[in-house]
């Protein structure tokens, strides 16, 4: 991972490990099962860890995207560990999803598998002791892009699709993020377009988009312009928003130089403008991740109790 890469996770570990030493002699309060398989493509296994509270489940999920830059990799989730105590102190389980990462997959491709990641945590509420109705999804940066996607482009599934789990919805309940892109073509400013070649070059993979020629039996790169805009387009929160989208919380510092605060506040305005329960967090002086952000994982936690615990 190049060093600006690493930088998309630095401020969530160093919370982390902030919050180690004062545990580490503690019993944890929840059961940690790793590698859970809930996919498959080109070979490969798609996996999540499944944290759950020991007791005082409350019944509702929390999904982590384990992203930055749309890296993602196992390795990423014992550091953040602690970053996920405050959803497993309020009684929900969480489910960490590490997707097909670049420079491997694009964007697109990595859609698919956290729509895949949401069907089978569904279909598999029994087994998790949760009910399907009650996920919410949450990241930051690339994992605040994939959690809008979800938010507000999640489908209802396929009811003729083979395999049972693709036949359930992607759709979760609640959305509470940081820092997210959420326009491709208006990034930071009107017509500026994010594609593979006006990014910079650690992030490049993600965007650059191949199909599959069917006829020469081998993946092409997208040359045509429109089509590339089409699908940045298509992996923009900004164009799904509509009335029916969950209640999204976005926290976003006003010095960020790497996802302007101007598409968190886009985005809000379409919420507004749709009917969506949404509020945008303005953090005063704040970049790219900071260090009192373990603060802020209370307040994605009081999101998801406002819309996903049982009201007594």
């Amino acid at each position: 991972m190049s060093c600006r890469l690493t930088r998309i996770f630095l401020a969530w570990t160093l919370i982390a490990l902030g919050t180690v030493a004062a545990r580490a002699a503690e019993e944890p309060s929840y059961t940690h099962t790793e590698d859970v398989i809930y996919g498959r493509k080109y070979g490969v296994a798609l996996t999540m860890d499944v944290f759950t509270p020991k007791k005082d489940a409350n019944g509702a999920a929390v999904i982590f995207v384990v992203s930055g830059g749309w890296f993602s990799a196992h390795d990423s989730i014992k550091p953040m560990t602690p970053l996920l105590l405050e959803f497993l102190k309020r009684g929900y389980t969480v489910f960490a999803v590490v997707h097909g990462s670049q420079p491997k997959f694009t964007v697109p491709e990595i859609l698919l598998d956290m729509h895949r990641a949401v069907r089978y945590i569904r279909s598999h509420a029994k087994d998790f002791k949760i009910e399907p109705e009650r996920i919410g999804i949450t990241g930051g940066s690339a994992g605040g892009h994939l959690s809008l996607m979800q938010g507000t482009a999640g489908d209802l599934g396929d009811p003729k699709a083979r395999d049972p789990v693709d036949r359930v919805s992607s759709r979760v309940q609640a959305v509470a993020c940081f820092f997210p892109a959420t326009d491709f073509l208006n990034f930071g400013e009107k017509g500026h377009v994010l594609l593979s070649a006006t990014m910079q070059p650690q992030f490049r993979a993600a965007l650059d988009y191949h199909e599959f020629d069917k006829d020469k039996r081998v993946f092409v790169p997208v040359a045509d312009e429109k089509k590339a805009l089409e699908i940045a387009r298509q992996i923009s929160p900004i164009y799904h928003v509509t009335a029916d989208d969950p209640p999204t919380l976005i926290i976003h510092g006003d010095k960020d130089t790497l996802v302007p605060l101007q598409q968190s506040e886009a985005i809000m305005a379409k919420f507004k403008e749709a009917g969506v329960p949404a509020e945008l967090v303005v953090k005063r002086g704040a970049g790219h991740g900071w260090l009192t952000m373990k603060d802020d994982i209370a307040t994605l936690a009081d999101w998801f109790d406002k819309y996903l615990r049982k009201k007594s």
